[in-house]
């Protein structure tokens, strides 16, 4: 039975997925934009939005669950200091995604994903 394993698996076993998840989640905060296959754009929203919703709250204990997913201090201090305060008003939906085509070798579905607040690619795609 198929319950509740609604999340894409990407090809990969659980730990794999998690340690792809977590490089792509700190890439999108250092450099608020990333380009990868559509796939693991939605599967990285599923697994960043919740991680920014509870960032949005400046406190110790927020600091430590980020801490706790992401695992980097670099990291969580560029998130608290600049991308919180640029989503702080936002009620949801920090990263979107821009489909762009399809990759030449396998013909894999491409797009952008960015932090919303951080400029927009549709003028460039």
């Amino acid at each position: 039975m198929k319950h509740c394993k609604k999340f894409n698996h990407l090809g990969r076993n659980s730990n794999e997925r998690k340690a792809l998840l977590l490089g792509l989640s700190k890439a999108i905060i250092k450099q608020k934009r990333i380009f990868t296959t559509l796939e693991k754009g939605k599967a990285l929203r599923r697994f960043l939005e919740p991680i920014l919703t509870k960032a949005k709250e400046d406190s110790m204990s927020s600091r430590r669950c980020v801490f706790s997913k992401l695992n980097d201090k670099i990291v969580v201090k560029e998130l608290f200091d600049n991308v919180v305060s640029a989503i702080s008003d936002r009620n949801g939906g920090y990263l979107r995604i821009i489909k762009i085509g399809n990759r030449y070798g396998d013909n894999a579905k491409m797009c952008f994903v960015e932090l919303v607040d951080f400029g927009s690619l549709k003028s460039a795609a």
